[in-house]
Formats: structure tokens, C-alpha cells, sequence
């Protein structure tokens, strides 16, 4: 017999060789119905297999996105067997889910084409439709070699010469079909449901390496219901209208060129954008007790191997040697230079936290492929900083900096989603004693400065100390990682770091990496698809243009201006010969916050008439009133929160001189 712990704690026993299936049989026969795969001791079977012994168990339905894995997993092998019917003599080779979905590559003389998708989805659902039931099958690794040789499936032949000794060989057959998988799978095709749909086709290369065959991807996505599908789709549609390259293209923040591959041009109206939002984090910074610095661009490669990223990162890094044969690195990252100024001169425990900042450019060598727009790039600017503290001073820190993190995300309208920590790599630096404590300490900081879940990412880590990494969640629910705190006992120590304590004796400081945009360039391409480009009026490259209606009201227009720019807003003129409704059509297009609409009577009368993006209607104020209305407006909201602080602060002074008086 086996024993079988139920989630609620319970334990029943069951024959040898019962399956999960017959263990939610036995529960209820509408619990089997339901029922794609099993959980033991929290590995995932296939619900037919017989289980090999007791432990934690779980019955997992549909709504599991676990089984949502599954479910994609099938997707795909499901759409193999439909190209293989579809297109005789296609290869299979590697088809795993992925986030959303799924892909396959196939090896196929003939490329596929945008309409065969149809053809492809539209085999998949009469699969489905024949129900047919998926088995595993243990298969000798001769038996299965020369089996798919014979077929002329050569790479999956490959695939399983490639395994190791010991592994053992799973085939799951699909009706007709096989295809060598470790599995698990769902009971039959039907499981899968048709809530799928073909996105597109791509290049792949067999196993990643540029060296070998070239291969055809086709991309789906698959969900449980429906309803989730049509979900993600109009989610892939605003995000497609949300693009950020699009939107640079429209507004006339940036362009990308191939002379500059990885690198941003940077238009006025952008860089106006990226300014704003440096002014911005700077003087939080100020706020927050940073001091900022600035290292040097390139170092000797000698930096870089004390360091550990010489060995660790240095395919990743531009260099160069110069005449007298000395070989310099451009900085991929901004911590060993940081290290350099807490070293010049002694430090006390006095000096402690020592908070240093810097807006540091950054280059690092990105494959062709895996660059995106802003997002991913070889050139860019992390808003870093370094902490240098005690031990004793770890969770405040810490707690400080989430707080601070927080707050910037929240002024920038979006909101924290998620905290995970990433756990310590196979490839490090330091012993596993240290690491226990950094891991144990960045977690016990992370819960006390209020974060309710941490999420464990095995693995994930840098190669010098366990990392936070903060994820933020936008207007349409995406969710992309920004910020991160890393704790680092390692880099201090092999780059010689110390302070004198209070009872004199030389102590190594604990160093806290940080950032909150973590890329400025990725961060600001993060805001842009946020807000679909229309950026609050503090943020907005252009925040009024000036529009006029007929030519009567140019001098005015000119005045208008100069009084909204006096004010601190940045103001644009437009006094083309145009009708103003096609000026306000195209200036609304161009994303700008406000319109002040002026012609003879406004001009006259010394008002404006302010038309707001997305709304149809028009607020006619003076010009001061404007000014005064459109400047409050504008103020950045860290400003505006000093502004209303000290207010606050002049009225209760103001009140205790009254009452002593």
C-alpha cells in the first residue's frame, strides 16, 4: 500500500500501482472528470500513470496554472502533429510552453508562409476534436534512436544520443503521432480545448548556435478558456498600440539606426522627456541622503579582474589596448568604481551609511537579436547607487530603499506588483556560509519594510550576493522588472574595502547595490507604453502648445508664451496658416497635454482658451489664471509635496506666534 497526503492534511492509502486517476475516482467521479495531471511530493504526472509511491499528492484541474503549463506543452505537440499531416516530411525537433504559449521548430526545405497558420490552426482543433488519448511509453535509447532514424526524424535521434547514460527514454504517443518528451501530458487532445490561436513565424537556429541548421518557428498561444484567449489578445492589441518605438517615431522622441546598434539617438522632445525624469530622481536622491559621484568611463582590465567580472562578464564587455599594450575595459556596470571612492581616504563607522550615487553610462555587448528598442540595449544609464553600511545597519537600509521605491513608482504612475529574490548561481563568488546569511538577511529585510510575499527565484542571483528584484505592474497589467537590491558581502572583500570601528580594529563594510529605474532608457520605454505617450503634464516633453486661429492673434500668441514659459512650462507656438481644427487634430495625435486655443477676441479680452488631451470641450481662463492654473498643474509631485509641506509648516508657525501673541 501507499500512503497519499491530501492538501487538507489528510492521509488515505492506496494499492501499489494505483494511478491518479483512480485516486480521484475514488474521491468523486465528477473530481475525475475534472482532473488533467497530479502533483506528488510536488513533482507533476500524467493522471494514467501509475504512481511510484506516497507522499504530498494534489489532484490538479484546468483552473491550475500549472496545468495551464501542460495544457500549452500539448499545444504544441499538438500543432506538430498537425504540420506533420499538413506537410509530409517536415522534421520535428524541440517544442516547449512558454510564457503565454508555446513554439515548435521544424526543419522544413520549403518556408512556411502567414497563411499556412490558418491552415495549421485549423488541423489542430479536428485533433482535438478526435480526442485522441496521449501515453508514455519507456523506450529502450537504442530502440528509440534507430526508431526516428528510420522516420527521418534525425534531430530527435540527435536529442537522444545526446542524453546521458542513465536517462531514461519517455516517447508519448498521440494516437498515430509520437514524439520524444519527458512529459507529463494531459489525458487525451481534447483536454487541450481550442482556446489557442497561431501568432507568428520566426527564424531559430538548432540548439541556439548560429553554426548550425537554420529552422522554421511558429509561435502560439494557448489558455485554459476562451475567454482568458480573448483576453490576452486585445491585452497583445493595446500593448501593439502602446509600442514604444511607435510611439517614438510619432511623438519625435528617438530614432534606433544600424550605425549605432543597441544606441539611442536621443530627439529634443526625448531628451527634454529623459532630463525631466534624471531632474526628477536626482532630487530624491538629494532627498534621501545620497551623495552623487561619478566614476570613470573605462578602466584597466587589472579593476576588472580583482573585481570578479573580468572572469565572470568579459565577453560581455568592450575593450580596447592601447600603444603601450594596456588593455582597458569600457564599464559594463558602475560598482567596482564606486569601491574606488569609498577606498580613497579612511572611512569610520561614523561615516556609515556612506550613500553613493551615480547616473553612471553603462556598455554592454548584446547579441544582434536579443536587442529591443529602448528596452534592451548596448548603450544606456542605470540610476545606480551603492550603499556602504554595517551589518547592523542591513534591514534599515534596506527598508529605506523600498520605501523610496515605492514612492518613485507611485509618482510615476505605476504600481508595485511583485518582490522576488534571486537566489544564489551556480557560478559565484564566496562561500556558502556567506551566502546563507545574505539570503536570510535580504529576505528578513524585504518582509520588514512591509512586502507580504517574496517570491524564490533558484539560481537567479548575481555572481557576488543574492539579489531583490522589484516588479512593476503598468495600466494594462504587465508587469516588467525595474529595480533591485542586492546584498554584497563578496566585492567589498576582493576589492579591499574597510573601515576603522568603533573599538579601532579594520572592518569590511556590507555594500547594498540598488537601483529603481535600473536602465533610465528601459524605465522611460516602460512610462511611454504606460501612459500610450500621454504623459502627465509634469512629464510631457511638450506640455502647451500655443495655437492660433486666425493670423490677427500672433503677437498675442507670442505673449501667451512668454508668460506660460515665465511660469516654468514648456511651450510650443504653432501659427501656421492651418484651420484650427486641424491643428488641434494633430497636436492631440502628437500626445500634448494642453492646447491654449487664442484668435482676435481671445487676444482682445487677454484670455486663452485651454482644450485638454481627450477631452472635447475647451475652459476659457485669463492669461494669469492660465499660468497660474497650468504651472500648479505641472509641478513635479515631489516638488509639490515640499510646496504643500511647507505650507503646512509656515501656517502652524504662523498659529503658535498668533497663540503666544
Amino acid at each position: 500500500m501507499i500512503e497519499l497526503i491530501f492538501p487538507d492534511g489528510s492521509k488515505r492509502e492506496f494499492a501499489e500501482g494505483a494511478s491518479g486517476r483512480d485516486v480521484a475516482a475514488s474521491i468523486a467521479k465528477s473530481l475525475e472528470k475534472k482532473a488533467l495531471l497530479v502533483k506528488l511530493d510536488g513533482q507533476l504526472l500524467d493522471l494514467d500513470r501509475p504512481l511510484p509511491g506516497g507522499g504530498a499528492f494534489e489532484i490538479l484541474t484546468r483552473d491550475s496554472a500549472e496545468a495551464l503549463e501542460v495544457i500549452r506543452h500539448d499545444a504544441s505537440h499538438v500543432m506538430a502533429e498537425a504540420v506533420q499531416e499538413l506537410f509530409p516530411g517536415t522534421q520535428v525537433t524541440i517544442g516547449p510552453a512558454i510564457e503565454d504559449g508555446f513554439y515548435y521548430d521544424f526543419a522544413r526545405e520549403t518556408p512556411f508562409s502567414l497563411d499556412d497558420l490558418a491552415k495549421i490552426e485549423q488541423r489542430m482543433k479536428e485533433i482535438v476534436d478526435r480526442d485522441e488519448k496521449i501515453v508514455r511509453e519507456v523506450w529502450d535509447r537504442d530502440e528509440a534512436i534507430s526508431h526516428f532514424k528510420s522516420i527521418g526524424e534525425a534531430y530527435k535521434a540527435e536529442i537522444i544520443s545526446d542524453l546521458p547514460a542513465d536517462e531514461t527514454i519517455t516517447v508519448y504517443r498521440q494516437g498515430q503521432w509520437k514524439d520524444l518528451c519527458l512529459g507529463p501530458h494531459l489525458p487525451s487532445t481534447k483536454h487541450v480545448g481550442k482556446a489557442f490561436k497561431l501568432m507568428k513565424l520566426a527564424g531559430a537556429y538548432w540548439r541556439g548556435d548560429h553554426r548550425n541548421a537554420q529552422l522554421q518557428r511558429i509561435y502560439g498561444t494557448a489558455w485554459a478558456s476562451e475567454a482568458d484567449l480573448e483576453a490576452h489578445l486585445t491585452r497583445l492589441e493595446e500593448a501593439e498600440k502602446r509600442d514604444h518605438r511607435k510611439i517614438g517615431r510619432a511623438m519625435d522622441l528617438f530614432h534606433l539606426q544600424e550605425e549605432g546598434k543597441g544606441m539611442i539617438f536621443w530627439h529634443p522632445k526625448g531628451w527634454t522627456l529623459y532630463r525631466t525624469v534624471e531632474a526628477y530622481m536626482r532630487r530624491r536622491l538629494d532627498e534621501d541622503g545620497y551623495v552623487e559621484v561619478k566614476a570613470p568611463q573605462i578602466m584597466d582590465r587589472v579593476l576588472w579582474e580583482k573585481s570578479g567580472h573580468w572572469q565572470k562578464f568579459g565577453q560581455n564587455m568592450f575593450t580596447c589596448e592601447t600603444t603601450e599594450g594596456e588593455i582597458l575595459a569600457v564599464k559594463p556596470m558602475n560598482c567596482p568604481g564606486h569601491v574606488q571612492i569609498f577606498n580613497h581616504g579612511q572611512k569610520s563607522y561614523r561615516d556609515l551609511p556612506l550613500r553613493m550615487a551615480e547616473f553612471g553610462a553603462c556598455h554592454r555587448y548584446e547579441p544582434s537579436g536579443a536587442l529591443h528598442g529602448i528596452m534592451r540595449l548596448r548603450a544606456f544609464t542605470q540610476d545606480d547607487a551603492h550603499i556602504f553600511c554595517r551589518e547592523d545597519q542591513i534591514e534599515a537600509e534596506s527598508t529605506k530603499f523600498i520605501r523610496l521605491l515605492e514612492s518613485v513608482y507611485a509618482d510615476c504612475g505605476l504600481e508595485l506588483h511583485s518582490v522576488k529574490l534571486a537566489l544564489r548561481p551556480e557560478l559565484r563568488f564566496g562561500t556558502d556560509e556567506v551566502w546563507d546569511v545574505a539570503e536570510a538577511k535580504l529576505e528578513r529585510a524585504a518582509l520588514a519594510a512591509g512586502v507580504e510575499t517574496v517570491e524564490m527565484l533558484p539560481g537567479e542571483g548575481a555572481f557576488y550576493g543574492p539579489k531583490l528584484e522589484f516588479h512593476l505592474r503598468d495600466a494594462i497589467g504587465r508587469t516588467w522588472q525595474c529595480g533591485t537590491l542586492q546584498l554584497d558581502y563578496v566585492l567589498p572583500e576582493r576589492l579591499e574595502a574597510e573601515y576603522v570601528a568603533e573599538d579601532g580594529s579594520k572592518q569590511r563594510p556590507v555594500m547594498l547595490h540598488r537601483a529603481i529605474c535600473g536602465s533610465m532608457e528601459r524605465f522611460l520605454g516602460v512610462m511611454i507604453e504606460n501612459f500610450a505617450g500621454a504623459f502627465p503634464l509634469w512629464l510631457a516633453p511638450t506640455q502647451v502648445v500655443v495655437a492660433t486661429i486666425t493670423s490677427d492673434a500672433d503677437d498675442y500668441a507670442h505673449e501667451v508664451a512668454r508668460t506660460l514659459r515665465a511660469a516654468g512650462l514648456r511651450v510650443e507656438i504653432d501659427l501656421r496658416n492651418e484651420k484650427i481644427n486641424y491643428k488641434i487634430r494633430e497636436h492631440s495625435l502628437a500626445k500634448t497635454p494642453v492646447i491654449a486655443v487664442v484668435g482676435r477676441r481671445e487676444a482682445e479680452e487677454g484670455k486663452v482658451a485651454l482644450r485638454r488631451l481627450g477631452s472635447d470641450g475647451q475652459n476659457i481662463l485669463s492669461l494669469a489664471q492660465a499660468a497660474k492654473t497650468l504651472a500648479s498643474e505641472a509641478c513635479p509631485p515631489d516638488v509639490a509635496r515640499g510646496v504643500a509641506g511647507a505650507a503646512a509648516a509656515s501656517a502652524t508657525v504662523s498659529a503658535e506666534v498668533m497663540e503666544a501673541g
